[in-house]
């Protein structure tokens, strides 16, 4: 079935000697991973490779079965032509470590209009923005929403800790999970803020590694096999 889709590349990995596996989430089926053939065997294919850069957005059209484990890409176009995301130092850590976080959260085939959406604008968001130091953690935070293990805020204006376990603000510290401090308070600012208001929250490299540090230990009780990205350490190095 010829079907076209917008899509943002997740990872790519080299197949035999000149084919390319890429790994996209795309609007209209979720996961999908394609083969791209003879893509690395000359220089005018590989001209292509420039469209699976990480979080790239693009436009494919695919021939599609939904039997087939790889798919195959007829045709590619740009979705939204970024300006700074792969070029920017900072930017482009972020992105490699986001789009490293997402190929292990998303796993669904199926479509899913809110989470793309999410996704879609946020990216565009980073790329045109200058005051994105505290990005990545408002977006794994909101993305959290869509993978169903958004924090309850129920109890979060008298709470005095978090339990990073069942996900809920509390009174009282009922297990090692249970996190207080700065790290609760960075919490409780970023929970309904918005990324044009990320520049209202003041803090430090170390304030945000151990932030960061934090939000990945939900992820890592709330998603089965989810592992620290191997590109955490280049990012907390380049925001040092």
């Amino acid at each position: 079935m010829l079907t076209t889709t917008n899509a943002i590349v997740l990872t790519k990995l080299r197949y035999k000697d000149n084919d390319l596996i890429v790994k996209c989430y795309t609007q209209k089926q979720g996961i999908v991973s394609y083969l791209l053939k003879g893509i690395l065997a000359s220089k005018k294919s590989n001209k292509k490779n420039i469209y699976f850069l990480p979080l790239s957005q693009l436009q494919l059209n695919t021939d599609y079965k939904s039997n087939r484990s790889l798919q195959y890409i007829k045709d590619i176009k740009t979705d939204f032509l970024y300006t700074s995301l792969h070029t920017h130092i900072l930017k482009s850590a972020i992105v490699m470590f986001l789009a490293e976080i997402l190929a292990q959260a998303l796993q669904e085939e199926e479509q899913n209009d809110a989470l793309f959406s999410y996704l879609q604008t946020t990216l565009q968001w980073l790329d045109t923005n200058d005051n994105f130091s505290n990005f990545h953690l408002l977006f794994l935070l909101e993305l959290t929403k869509y993978l169903g293990f958004y924090p309850d805020q129920t109890h979060i204006k008298s709470a005095t800790y978090f339990n990073l376990y069942d996900g809920e603000f509390q009174q009282e510290s009922s297990s090692k999970y249970c996190v207080s401090g700065e790290n609760l308070t960075l919490l409780k600012q970023l929970l309904g803020i918005t990324f044009d208001d990320l520049h209202s929250i003041k803090i430090n490299a170390k304030q945000r590694q151990s932030f960061l540090a934090l939000i990945l230990v939900y992820f890592e009780l709330h998603l089965g096999n989810f592992k620290k990205p191997k590109s955490l350490q280049i990012l907390n190095d380049v925001f040092n």
